[in-house]
């Protein structure tokens, strides 16, 4: 499966982080660990949602669109 993932911060609530991968709870615990620069500044996180995709692509193109203006838009009415 495929997972398209929002978290958000607990530090600074209202703050989203978008992301796209293959192994979600890997790459869950390595937000909480210090591992990327961008998501250390905003930690502890909550996973507010995830959407597991058949396909690859699928996954890609909706990360993409919940990334856009319009995207992000739709996250935050419905996942907030």
């Amino acid at each position: 499966m495929h997972y398209v993932y929002i978290l958000e911060s607990k530090s600074v609530p209202g703050h989203f982080y978008i992301g796209y991968k293959e192994n979600l709870r890997e790459r869950v615990r390595k937000h909480q660990a210090d591992v990327s620069t961008h998501a250390a500044k905003f930690r502890p996180w909550t996973l507010k949602t995830y959407i597991a995709c058949d396909a690859k692509q699928t996954a890609i193109n909706f990360e993409r669109y919940l990334k856009s203006g319009s995207g992000r838009v739709f996250c935050k009415r419905h996942f907030a």
